[in-house]
């Protein structure tokens, strides 16, 4: 080994460690988005009007725009004032309420309602009691199976009240004294 060989070593690691020119335009525009990034919160904070939310409206009340009135495009057969004998009969003229007068149509109105109360329900919802365990039953109507409990509401609006084992079946009796047994 002679001292020119060290020579040739060093002048080829002063070629390896030259920095290519893509490597230097990177780092560049590093350093330039470095310095955006820090120069820019300041701008915006001594400049705040140009970055500010635009305000909804400067008043505090508003104009509606002026238009021309609509024209009514449908209208109540009974508020026609012109109306002919077949236009009269087609017209519905079902009651669906009830306003009291000032005579006597008051009392007669709560007595009514009253007796409204009491009244059951059309038809009778029926169902079958399938079987009992644990303190549930599985009931049968005509729209599905369920479970209750005692306290629950039934297919026939009453509550299950209790269970009891008669003649060693099991029974269902409800809020309204109906008794269901297991078949």
């Amino acid at each position: 080994m002679r001292d020119s060989d060290a020579d040739e070593i060093v002048r080829q690691r002063r070629r390896e460690a030259k920095m290519p020119l893509v490597d230097k335009i990177l780092g560049a525009i590093g350093l330039a988005m470095a310095a955006a990034a820090t120069f820019l919160p300041w701008y915006v904070f001594l400049h705040p009007e140009k970055f500010s939310i635009p305000p909804l409206w400067q008043g505090t009340t508003r104009d509606l725009p002026e238009r021309p009135g609509r024209s009514v495009v449908s209208v109540s057969p009974l508020a026609m004032t012109d109306m002919d004998s077949e236009t009269a009969a087609a017209v519905d003229r079902l009651t669906t309420a009830t306003v009291p007068g000032l005579d006597g149509e008051t009392a007669r109105a709560k007595e009514n309602a009253k007796e409204g109360l009491d009244q059951p329900f059309p038809g009778q919802a029926s169902f079958k009691l399938m079987h009992v365990a644990n303190g549930r039953a599985l009931i049968e109507d005509a729209s599905g199976m369920y479970i209750v409990r005692v306290g629950s509401v039934l297919p026939d609006n009453s509550r299950l009240a209790t269970f009891e084992e008669r003649g060693g079946r099991w029974v269902m009796i409800t809020s309204k004294g109906e008794v269901y047994e297991a078949r």
